[in-house]
């Protein structure tokens, strides 16, 4: 069975239970939608119809739309790029730097003064909303760059848009990414991101950037780009990325609700090919916030729009619906998790949809999409094609 379009939607942080290797990243215990279920009675018959729940436990359901298992991490690391580079194909032994106990070395916030000529502000592992109501202020009085970090191998630059024009933060940022490749420092990435308001109103606009590090190999994106099929971002997902592989970019606005309705719009089109959508709403807010409550009525709304993404599905395509990484609000900290992830695949034409055995790897994803399309297998992960029926 093969497919024209394949829509793999990643919903980001939505972890299923403790990986095998969880201790070795202090994180037994993790599962981030069973613990979310137990702080809040959600109604999410949609997802349950696609075996989403079932996948906590791998139960046994025939009464299903979907089939539905559960993917192992096999990259080294818990962050976004690494996750998101095993899914297409792309082999990672070496984790990104991490920042969170004491924030930046002043080694690097001289070097980041020195390239921007600018003076750091905050230097903290912290909340980006907390920070810029903290020093907001200060920083429309004095200018400078906020400068934070969190659990994610990242370095963001906050600055209001009346002190630091939004071209000019991107140049900062752009020359703040140049240093930092530097194997000393290894920050996955680095993150523009332009506020505005007043003092106790101040709030981040969609003008954040993503300077990612590029990918280290190639993925089951640059085969299909070299094949002329589409491979088309929506979200963050081209950030991650850094661009490669990608023929058409959609940018949102990092919310779910407009990810979800630049999806949609695409679905409307004619092409053969991948689109690739991240919903980052659960990491971003509710996740890295342990807000369990919060990242549960996000569940809730994303179950209301899943009649609506199925309803727009042609006969020949596929919808594969699946997370990076866990980030269990329940757990101490505010660091993401290392867990197994769901994966539902659904199509029209599924006639025994059900249980899949268990992925040793979230390449399997990608290693699917490569046969679908008959392209360059990557070098991990095992395709379930044939498992669809």
């Amino acid at each position: 069975m093969k497919f024209k379009r394949v829509f793999l939607l990643i919903l980001d942080s939505l972890g299923v239970g403790e990986s095998i290797d969880a201790n070795d990243y202090g994180d037994t215990g993790a599962n981030t939608l069973k613990h979310v279920m137990e702080s809040y009675d959600m109604f999410i018959p949609n997802l349950k119809r696609l075996g989403f729940t079932d996948t906590i436990n791998m139960n046994d359901n025939d009464d299903v739309d979907a089939y539905y298992t559960i993917a192992r991490p096999t990259n080294v690391g818990k962050d976004s790029l690494t996750s998101h580079y095993e899914i297409v194909g792309i082999r990672s032994t070496t984790p990104f730097k991490t920042f969170s106990e004491k924030a930046f070395p002043s080694e690097l916030i001289a070097q980041i003064e020195a390239v921007t000529g600018m003076s750091v502000l905050g230097n903290k592992v912290e909340n980006g909303e907390d920070i810029i109501n903290e020093l907001g202020e200060r920083h429309l009085s004095y200018g400078g760059l906020i400068v934070y970090t969190s659990s994610d191998s990242t370095l963001q630059v906050a600055a209001h848009e009346d002190v630091v024009p939004i071209p000019k933060l991107y140049n900062y940022c752009e020359r703040i990414r140049k240093i930092t490749l530097d194997d000393q420092w290894r920050i996955a990435r680095i993150i523009a991101r332009p506020f505005t308001g007043k003092p106790g109103k101040f709030k981040f606009t969609s003008d954040r950037c993503d300077y990612a590090v590029s990918p280290p190999s190639k993925s089951i994106m640059d085969s299909l780009k070299e094949h002329d099929y589409s491979v088309i971002s929506i979200g963050k997902i081209s950030d991650i990325f850094d661009g490669q592989g990608i023929t058409k970019i959609i940018k949102s606005s990092f919310n779910n609700m407009d990810t979800i309705n630049k999806l949609t719009d695409i679905m409307s089109k004619k092409f053969s090919g991948l689109c690739i959508a991240n919903l980052s709403d659960f990491d971003a807010m509710y996740g890295h916030n342990r807000d369990s409550v919060g990242y549960a009525k996000a569940i809730e709304e994303f179950d209301v729009e899943v009649p609506m993404i199925l309803n727009k599905l042609e006969n020949d395509d596929l919808l594969i619906i699946t997370a990076d990484h866990g980030n269990d609000p329940t757990f101490p900290g505010n660091a993401h998790t290392r867990e197994n992830v769901p994966v539902m695949v659904f199509s029209r034409m599924f006639r025994t949809p059900g249980k899949l055995d268990i992925l040793n790897s979230m390449a399997d994803i990608g290693a699917t999409i490569a046969e679908n399309f008959d392209v360059e297998a990557p070098p991990i992960g095992q395709s379930f094609l044939d498992k669809l029926k």
